[in-house]
């Protein structure tokens, strides 16, 4: 069984292979229709059997698997800061001449199956000599190219609105209107207000973005997904079975919270001050699907959304960090790691009902 991070690694880096394997096959249907219903012969050209095409076309997949993980976990990372032309040309270079280097491991392999030798053999690289210096290698590095930024738009697309918001916008999940039930978490920064006034709003803007970065591993860690990010505050959200399977949603809330603290020392070393935050986590049904014309968006709408909000500004209230609906604890499996207290059955502005509050914190293990 694969680990919620794990899952979500392989259902983000997934659509590489796809995009990989789909221009392989348009690319290698051009050849073929171009030499009219037959693949060139050249002596530089590897002349694909059924065999051939098999490993070619797995190759490929396997190939843009690499360059999705490649990409999402390593270059997007390293090139975080640059503007998208001066990153998209880096990771081209980068990609370039890692792929060559492939290219000399898998055409030798390719070569051999063709002409049912041994990859030693010296006609193998006779015609991998032939081919780095022929018009058929420059015709495979524009391919090649092609798949990469193809690559690289979907990377930075889906790191813009979201990889789980892309999908379903290709899927048309949610072109109409549908029914679910989903967890909230609203994340708010505290004293931002003094905060801003004290840093300016340049050095604000830095804040937030360090601030954001470090309580990103714990959202994806835990399968949340960012619904919004409005000023200083984070909107979390996960599917009704992601949020309750191991209390991936309260655990959330905690890791984020240890993050923070131990970069404290970092923050107050750079901004002179360390960001805390108060949250609020609920549960309950909404109507999702797309709006806007100009531009697309996914929306959520519910009497749960107006409700998770209003739980977090009563942090201050109950001087809490975190206060979670009856409503949601009683379908967690909470076991022994919570305790769990009850602070109160506030009216909700807007809503007809009270709800039922408790804050929750972790029971730390007994040494010994």
């Amino acid at each position: 069984m694969l680990s919620v991070t794990q899952r979500r690694r392989f259902l983000r880096i997934l659509p590489f292979g796809g995009i990989w394997l789909a221009c392989s096959v348009i690319f290698l249907l051009i050849e073929w229709i171009t030499a009219g219903g037959r693949f060139p012969e050249t002596d530089t050209a590897i002349v694909p059997d059924a065999r051939i095409l098999v490993f070619a076309l797995a190759a490929m997949t396997v190939l843009g698997l690499l360059v999705g993980y490649v990409e999402l976990y390593f270059l997007n990372r390293r090139f975080s800061r640059l503007p998208f032309l001066r990153k998209a040309l880096y990771k081209l270079i980068v990609y370039l001449l890692f792929i060559h280097v492939v290219v000399l491991i898998t055409f030798p392999v390719a070569a051999a199956m063709e002409q049912n030798t041994s990859v030693w053999d010296p006609a193998v690289w006779s015609k991998l000599g032939r081919y780095q210096v022929s018009f058929t290698h420059l015709s495979t590095a524009l391919q090649l190219s092609v798949a990469i930024g193809l690559s690289i738009v979907y990377a930075q697309v889906s790191e813009l609105i979201g990889h789980t918001t892309l999908l379903s916008y290709l899927a048309g999940t949610y072109h109409r209107p549908i029914q679910e039930e989903r967890i909230f978490l609203f994340l708010d920064m505290r004293s931002s207000t003094t905060i801003t006034e004290r840093l300016g709003h340049a050095r604000y803007f830095d804040l937030l973005r360090d601030y954001y970065a470090d309580l990103s591993a714990a959202i994806d860690r835990y399968g949340g997904e960012i619904y919004q990010y409005v000023g200083d505050e984070v909107i979390v959200s996960w599917s009704r079975p992601d949020g309750l399977r191991n209390n991936h949603c309260l655990r959330c809330f905690f890791d984020m919270q240890r993050a923070l603290r131990q970069r404290a020392d970092r923050y107050e070393a750079k901004f002179g001050l360390a960001p805390e935050f108060k949250a609020g986590l609920h549960y309950g049904p909404v109507t999702a699907g797309e709006v806007g014309v100009i531009k697309k968006h996914i929306t959520y709408t519910g009497d749960i959304l107006n409700a998770t909000a209003r739980i977090q500004l009563l942090c201050n209230t109950y001087q809490v960090d975190l206060l979670v609906s009856f409503v949601l604890l009683e379908k967690l499996p909470l076991g022994e790691q919570y305790s769990l207290r009850h602070v109160g059955t506030p009216p909700l502005r807007g809503r007809s009902e009270p709800l039922r509050l408790y804050t929750v914190s972790e029971e730390l293990p007994v040494s010994g």
